[in-house]
């Protein structure tokens, strides 16, 4: 997802990263999703590592023919889930944030590029963002998909836009505290997982919020609201200097000294001599071990060029892994015995660009996860129907050999949704380190009527069993310290050279180590 698009309308990212890029945030919000949004958690690790209720006046259009195949989309939609309200007219698309208690502009605004197709199908150009793309899906149906987001979403045609879109709203203190609460009541899925009581925090702090109220207080009282959640998908932005990021206790923030500290153990464990490669602006890296055994090293998915752009971000991406991925690497004599992948300094991005990958490791299509968002205002147990994201074998050169995966809590968002990706590849990868983050969700981006932004999860991403990783993270098969204080001072790195280890004597399969 594009920073903007998907904070408004969700890995960024991821998938968040995984918390709030502040670019977006205290003034221009880029709207990677995913990255899956904690944005702010995102950056600080990528800077260390170089609606329903709102619309139920509005009623469905039955207009005949309209958002069939080659009708047209112009008018209003309704999305299942996100909170969102959709408008098209002429060449124009833009959104809508809406609650029970509230409509705000939305952050996408889009310029349709070109005629619609032969089905009928509208390409939006999106500034800062990956472009949309709404296609008809019968009589007033549509779908509207993200290029860098996994999934899409189902719109309804609704008569019109409810009248408060069109008013401006109150920059009261109450009316920003009652749209805060209500968006997360609303779309928030995981108050039970929490144990947390949502009536009774509001019922706790709201007195606490007059017409008087200063935006220092009224900061105060939306980071003491959330930051019980622990949750790194979740954030509140007052401005560059007055923002707050949830975040899993026990999880240190990298910085440049301390990411210093983990490249020098990384690579004294790679061995002497070991030539390591890199693309993406440092973010991709890649070395051939002894024993014919490769070390790949992602610590983002986003960001991979100076221009910054989604597609530029895949050539990127697609470049690195034509250059991994060899004849050479992947069959014949000299094939790989073992591959080790590292996030585990990955705080995410764009989750298609993990699918991407996956499909370089596999010779046979599978299903990484399924998506759902929360579909009821009403009733936290309801969601959209799950949508399945495959995986489909790349055509060229796969790798097909025994992998092992390095994960630690830094392993946020988007590189979690690729984590969990590999999870069905068979042979099954082997988790190596600690549990990931356990924020999955793209970001819900939202906006406040006193200008300020936050943002939280709205999703969840589906094992086959119908099982969510969110707030535990995916465990390791085998545990091992990551990046500990005691390992950096004596150049250690358990994690990868447990893996070289097993990779190399030939036991590398989770099922060995359940």
């Amino acid at each position: 997802m594009s920073d903007s698009a998907r904070a408004a309308l969700r890995r960024v990212p991821s998938r968040q990263p995984a918390a709030a890029d502040l670019r977006n945030d205290p003034g221009a919000r880029r709207g990677r999703r995913r990255p899956r949004g904690a944005r702010l958690l995102l950056a600080a690790v990528a800077a260390a590592t170089t609606l329903t209720a709102a619309t139920a006046c509005a009623g469905p259009s039955r207009t005949a023919g309209a958002g069939a195949p080659g009708g047209s989309l112009a008018g209003v939609w309704r999305m299942d889930g996100y909170g969102t309200l959709v408008t098209i007219k002429g060449r124009s698309l833009r959104t809508y944030e809406t609650t029970a208690v509230s409509c705000l502009p939305g952050a996408v605004t889009g310029t349709r590029a070109g005629a619609p197709d032969a089905h009928g199908a509208s390409r939006f150009t999106v500034p800062d963002s990956a472009p949309v793309t709404v296609r008809p899906d019968g009589a007033d149906r549509a779908r509207l998909a993200f290029d860098d987001n996994v999934g899409r979403r189902t719109l309804h045609r609704v008569a019109a836009l409810p009248d408060r879109c069109g008013r401006r709203p109150s920059r009261d203190p109450r009316t920003v505290f009652d749209v805060f609460w209500q968006t997360f009541a609303e779309n928030y899925p995981f108050f039970r997982a929490k144990k947390t009581d949502w009536a009774a925090v509001r019922d706790r702090y709201r007195p606490r919020v007059t017409a008087r109220t200063t935006d220092a207080e009224l900061f105060t009282v939306l980071r003491e609201m959330i930051e019980p959640l622990h949750d790194a998908h979740t954030r509140v932005v007052a401005g560059p200097d007055r923002w707050f990021a949830g975040k899993r206790p026990g999880t240190v923030l990298p910085t440049p000294q301390s990411t210093a500290r983990i490249d020098k153990a990384i690579a004294a464990n790679l061995g002497g001599g070991t030539v390591q490669r890199h693309w993406a602006q440092g973010k991709l890296t890649y070395a051939d071990l002894p024993g014919r055994l490769g070390y790949f090293r992602v610590t983002q998915f986003a960001h991979y060029t100076a221009k910054d752009d989604y597609a530029g971000d895949v050539a990127a991406l697609d470049r690195a892994l034509d250059s991994v991925f060899t004849a050479a690497r992947t069959r014949g004599p000299a094939k790989l015995r073992g591959l080790i992948i590292d996030v585990r300094l990955n705080g995410g991005g764009a989750d298609p660009l993990g699918l991407r990958i996956a499909s370089r490791l596999t010779g046979r299509p599978y299903t990484a996860y399924r998506k759902q968002a929360r579909n009821d205002p009403r009733d936290p147990a309801a969601f959209t129907t799950p949508q399945p994201a495959p995986v489909r074998p790349h055509r060229g050169a796969v790798y097909t050999g025994p992998v092992a995966v390095l994960t630690g809590r830094l392993t946020i968002s988007a590189g979690e949704t690729f984590t969990q990706a590999l999870m069905g590849r068979s042979p099954a990868p082997l988790l190596i380190g600690e549990n990931t983050q356990g924020v999955f969700s793209d970001v819900l981006g939202r906006s406040l009527p006193n200008g300020w932004t936050f943002g939280l999860p709205n999703e969840e991403f589906l094992t086959p069993e119908g099982r969510t990783f969110d707030g535990t993270g995916i465990p390791p098969a085998v545990a091992t310290p990551v990046f500990t204080d005691e390992e950096l001072t004596g150049r250690r790195d358990s994690a990868l050279t447990r893996a070289r280890d097993l990779l190399t004597r030939g036991t590398a399969t989770a099922g060995q180590h359940r």
